[in-house]
């Protein structure tokens, strides 16, 4: 396990892990002929050498700023790595943002140098470089040819270290680097206004690292299957440095639609999303099994059954009773290990983060054996606050604080947190710095939140996001959504009713599983547009809006939804790249559907027909 002693900063548990595990092979990637390749820890050593030294041939310094623009790639990672052995701080910067967003941040952080993935990426950086003042080179990780002064491949920064290397061994600018330097910027993916810097230091990520490694330890014989953004910090700390650090074997995605075929091969043992790869997860197999007979529905939910009952006694640190414990290997054998075969069947658990998991979807993969633990946490606390562990977890929290870190409430419900992992602020924007952490060192997050009496957290929501009703009634959206999320009909929602009279709900359905229901109803249709307009589909989401808010009381229930027949993505922009949900963007691009419903006298939602869900 890591130690704060180990390593008083990412240079060194670089460093330290490829002279440890130096024959070891991790940093897998399948190329264009299908195949994974992969690197020993002995040659990213090498590589990363080269980076560093080829960056500082270009006159990158310690403190200079380095952006990459880039899906996850090994690449993405050992460019990370030079720029911090030499003592130099990466920005990074999501491969989805257009070039107006890219180039306020490469000129707010002052970005030397940028690596970009491919021409793609490049012809972005090309259209306003002439209109930055520090930004030098630019290097293409690919090594596609750009007809730019400023530009040069991959290769070509290796071959410039040449020099510097015969001069300087890795270890000597290891060395000059100290846990309070600054490591890295990471600017909020904010759905108002322009991001914010947030500036982490060495020992930021080192103690939450290690924090999190005391709840959920990994180690060597680990494999881990990256593909939420490394430009994000969940994944970055948690995936990144922390399987690295412990001589791990790291796995890239092809890319985020190929994640389910991906993880039958790479066969990993810990797993890392965002509820809403479980969701889909869940309601695929739930649309599988609809499809089977009459009795092999009957076995399935027997099965669930079974081992909801045998994981209530697993979680209270009970034995499970004998005749209960055969039950559940029959369950295992029958239908279990079918579901654990999807993720790879060798998963010791799953961690969620980013954003609330239905305590319906947690329950039933704990029942089969496939444990997702929650943790909660923000870019500016480096980033994980509270956590679960495998033997200490409560569906419908996110776990309990770390080591070493405090967390309280405040009096009006903000969740706060004091300890090394608090960032040390916002770069070049002291206001909204002293507006997040207060003289007392408490960082303010912005969430609502409350503890149980067993310490376990539980996230209400968002302190901006809060709905007050025109009757003053405070309304929290994110049960609500969650609630209707747990349907397998419905892929995304979003519930309005700030300074109205009652909440509504816009819904996406899950198109997918409603065209299997349409055709075996009869329903005819051209496209999804058809679909949502059909007053029989509108009877079945009516009643799984009723059905969803039963254990809601009345001023808090979605009385009216609408429909929509596209799912919001990153493309469109109702998506963070993290798959968080913009909801100003979404409510402004459907103001007209929105007052729609509030003009209207007709309430679908009630006395609605169950029937089908």
């Amino acid at each position: 396990m890591l130690s704060v002693e180990q390593y008083a900063t990412l240079a060194a548990l670089f460093l330290d892990n490829c002279r440890r595990h130096a024959n070891r092979q991790t940093y897998y990637c399948k190329n264009n002929d299908g195949i994974w390749n992969s690197f020993s820890f002995r040659e990213i050593e090498q590589i990363v050498t080269k980076l560093s030294f080829g960056l500082s041939a270009s006159s990158v310094g310690k403190g200079d700023r380095v952006g990459i623009i880039s899906n996850n790639r090994p690449e993405w990672a050992m460019a990370d790595f030079a720029t911090i052995c030499l003592g130099g701080v990466t920005v990074s910067i999501y491969p989805t943002l257009v070039p107006n967003q890219i180039k306020y941040i490469i000129i707010n952080s002052e970005a030397k140098v940028v690596f970009v993935e491919d021409k793609a990426q490049a012809e972005k950086i090309v259209s306003f470089i002439e209109d930055t003042t520090f930004l030098e080179m630019m290097v293409v990780m690919d090594n596609s040819s750009i007809d730019h002064p400023a530009s040069i491949t991959w290769d070509q920064l290796l071959e410039k270290s040449k020099q510097e290397i015969k001069m300087r061994s890795l270890e000597v600018l290891i060395n000059a680097v100290r846990s309070g330097d600054l490591a890295t910027l990471i600017y909020t993916s904010g759905t108002t206004g322009d991001p914010k810097g947030v500036m982490l230091t060495h020992e930021n990520i080192i103690s939450d690292l290690i924090s999190v490694h005391q709840v959920t330890p990994t180690d060597e014989t680990d494999v881990h299957l990256s593909f939420l953004p490394l430009s994000h910090s969940f994944e970055r700390t948690v995936g990144h440095f922390g399987v690295f650090g412990v001589g791990g074997e790291i796995h890239y995605a092809e890319n985020i639609e190929t994640v389910g075929a991906n993880i039958m091969v790479v066969r990993p043992t810990v797993f890392m999303s965002v509820p809403r790869f479980y969701e889909k997860m869940y309601k695929k197999i739930l649309d599988y099994v609809a499809n089977k007979t009459f009795i092999k529905q009957k076995i399935f939910w027997w099965a669930i059954n079974i081992g909801k009952k045998a994981l209530r006694f697993r979680m209270t640190h009970q034995s499970v009773p004998l005749g209960l414990k055969f039950r559940c290997a029959v369950a295992d054998r029958l239908v279990f290990t079918m579901i654990r075969e999807k993720f790879g069947g060798r998963l010791k658990h799953c961690i969620s983060g980013a954003a609330p998991l239905s305590n319906k979807i947690g329950e039933f993969f704990g029942a089969v054996g496939i444990v997702i633990l929650e943790g909660y946490g923000l870019t500016e606390t480096s980033p994980v606050m509270t956590a679960s562990s495998i033997n200490d977890f409560k569906f419908g929290t996110v776990g309990k604080p770390i080591p070493g870190m405090e967390v309280k409430i405040a009096e009006d419900g903000e969740i706060m947190n004091r300890g090394s992992n608090n960032m040390l602020g916002y770069y070049k924007d002291e206001e909204a710095t002293r507006d997040t952490i207060d003289e007392d060192g408490w960082l303010h997050t912005g969430d609502i939140g409350e503890f149980d009496g067993d310490r376990f957290l539980r996230i209400t929501d968002r302190k901006k996001n809060i709905i007050v009703t025109s009757g003053g009634k405070n309304v929290a959206p994110s049960p609500l959504e969650n609630s209707l999320i747990a349907s397998k009909y419905v892929e995304q929602s979003l519930a309005i009713g700030d300074e109205r009279n009652f909440i509504s709900a816009l819904i996406v359905p899950a198109f997918e599983v409603l065209k299997g229901y349409a055709e075996k109803e009869g329903i005819k249709f051209d496209d999804s547009e058809d679909l949502v307009k059909d007053e029989r589909i509108l009877s079945l989401y009516d009643g799984i809006v009723n059905k969803a808010m039963k254990n809601f009381s009345r001023y808090e229930s979605i009385r009216k939804f609408e429909l929509l027949s596209n799912e919001w993505t990153i493309n469109s922009g109702e998506l963070t790249p993290t798959l968080k949900i913009k909801r100003r963007i979404i409510e402004e691009k459907y103001v007209d559907l929105i007052d729609k419903m509030y003009n209207s006298t007709t309430i679908k939602s009630e006395g609605a027909n169950e029937k089908n869900i």
